[in-house]
């Protein structure tokens, strides 16, 4: 069938909330680019945070404002214009890169809990395993996997017939939900995505699983108090951030598969969609000494080499 578009029916169809609804969204939106670029700046401007850490931190903070930018601002635009709809090939290309960099998020907190697992229980040797080549190899990798599964995914939806109710009970173009208008056999596609589900998502959880048990051990090993609250505190912020990515995750394709809840689906995928890019600045900011160091070294410094030039301006005749 020729599908001219999708109608995104949003959280809510009340028109008095829609105000309330945009000024939330854009400010969430606009907290989550600031803050995750924020990070990205002070991890390339200080050659103090140029580790392998900080380097996947800045990559997940481009994906985070990634994630959000692919979903927000068409919901922003449909509220604003008191429309709902989204052509067919916008519909898909939303879900190729919602796919993508949910995929990405995916790998690299993954491959973060890999970084803390060397640091914690091979400190010695952490230079010489977590070298630029090794860094650059993981991030490429992780980008390889998610662009052909997003590839995958997307060509098989681009197979199905549509009925003509296109009416998506959600914010943006979920797979699942398209899979679900579709009109001709799902079969295929329904293997394809419970298959790959828990091959990409349950296989990273068993890796981070797997590091997390090795880092206990050796936190449990360490003789004082001080040494082990030194050590916890380097992976809290990571731990903080994957328990919030697989928890509303899980919570996703549990619910889809079980109850087939639309509404439940959708609030869900909010917060791994925006609430967990926006909370990631907060989190390793405030638990992480050497960010809150180095951004308030650059703001100081940008203050100070502003008044300094002020100064310059108003002695100058």
């Amino acid at each position: 069938t020729v599908v001219s578009g999708f109608l995104l029916l949003g959280f809510s169809n009340e028109q008095e909330l829609q105000p309330i609804t945009f000024m939330i969204f854009f400010f969430m939106y606009l907290i989550t680019v600031f803050g995750n670029l924020a990070i990205i700046l002070a991890t390339i401007s200080d050659s103090h945070l140029h580790t392998p850490m900080y380097f996947f931190l800045s990559n997940l903070s481009f994906v985070d404002i990634c994630v959000t930018s692919t979903t927000i601002p068409k919901m922003l635009w449909n509220i604003q214009n008191h429309g709902k709809l989204i052509s067919y090939e916008s519909c898909i290309t939303q879900m190729y890169f919602v796919i993508l960099f949910v995929g990405l998020d995916d790998f690299l907190v993954t491959v973060m809990a890999y970084d803390r697992f060397v640091a914690i229980c091979h400190p010695l040797h952490y230079t010489v395993i977590m070298n630029p080549w090794l860094c650059g190899i993981m991030l490429l990798v992780s980008w390889i996997i998610s662009v052909l599964h997003s590839f995958l995914q997307t060509l098989m939806v681009l197979q199905l017939a549509f009925y003509t109710h296109l009416e998506i009970p959600h914010y943006f173009c979920e797979l699942n939900q398209l899979i679900q208008l579709a009109c001709s056999d799902t079969f295929l596609n329904d293997i394809v995505m419970y298959f790959a589900a828990p091959l990409l998502g349950g296989g990273p959880l068993v890796g981070i699983i797997y590091s997390y048990s090795k880092i206990v051990s050796s936190i449990c090993r360490i003789s004082s108090s001080q040494g082990k609250y030194k050590a916890f505190s380097t992976c809290a912020s990571h731990l903080s951030i994957v328990s919030l990515f697989y928890c509303t995750c899980l919570r996703v394709y549990l619910s889809s598969a079980v109850t087939h809840s639309s509404r439940s689906s959708a609030t869900a995928s909010l917060m791994y969609t925006v609430v967990t890019p926006m909370l990631n600045p907060f989190i390793y900011s405030l638990r992480n000494k050497d960010i809150k160091k180095r951004s308030l070294k650059m703001s100081f410094g940008k203050l100070s080499i502003k008044g300094l030039i002020f100064l310059g301006l108003k002695k100058s005749p």
